[in-house]
């Protein structure tokens, strides 16, 4: 495998990882009441049918990830382009999936006010270990 190639299956296995933060997070914001403090109505189940989408699409956007690391001159900042990156997938989910994919409408505000900065923060979480594990997994070549 060429070394892009490598780099790419780099960027979905970590985009794969910070997808299981981004859950880990999730859950434990529900879990330890911080969605009811925001009074976000989001409390998912740890298990298998809502953790595996959460991988995917995580990986999937790993691969959008690789976008900004992939050219060798562009191989620094790999945490900060991950936080960077992160700002995709909070608009898809705001500005797409909660409006015509869910009853929760723009924004999510139907699970509550608070919605769309939890939404931010657990993508930022993904952003966060996504470029740690993208970093932590190509080493220093």
């Amino acid at each position: 495998m060429n070394r892009g190639g490598a780099l790419l299956a780099v960027s979905f296995t970590a985009g794969l990882l910070g997808g299981l933060a981004h859950a880990g997070a999730a859950w434990l914001a529900g879990h330890f009441g911080i969605s009811d403090m925001l009074q976000v109505l989001m409390k998912p189940d740890w298990n298998s049918a809502w953790l595996y989408p959460q991988l995917v699409w995580g990986g999937i956007w790993g691969l959008a990830y690789y976008f900004t690391v992939g050219r060798p001159r562009s191989r620094q900042r790999w945490v900060r382009k991950g936080l960077w990156v992160s700002l995709l997938p909070t608009a898809v989910q705001l500005f797409l999936v909660f409006p015509h994919l869910t009853s929760h409408g723009m924004f999510g505000l139907g699970l509550g006010r608070m919605t769309p900065l939890l939404i931010f923060a657990l993508n930022l979480v993904w952003g966060l270990f996504t470029g740690f594990f993208t970093r932590l997994l190509w080493g220093r070549n």
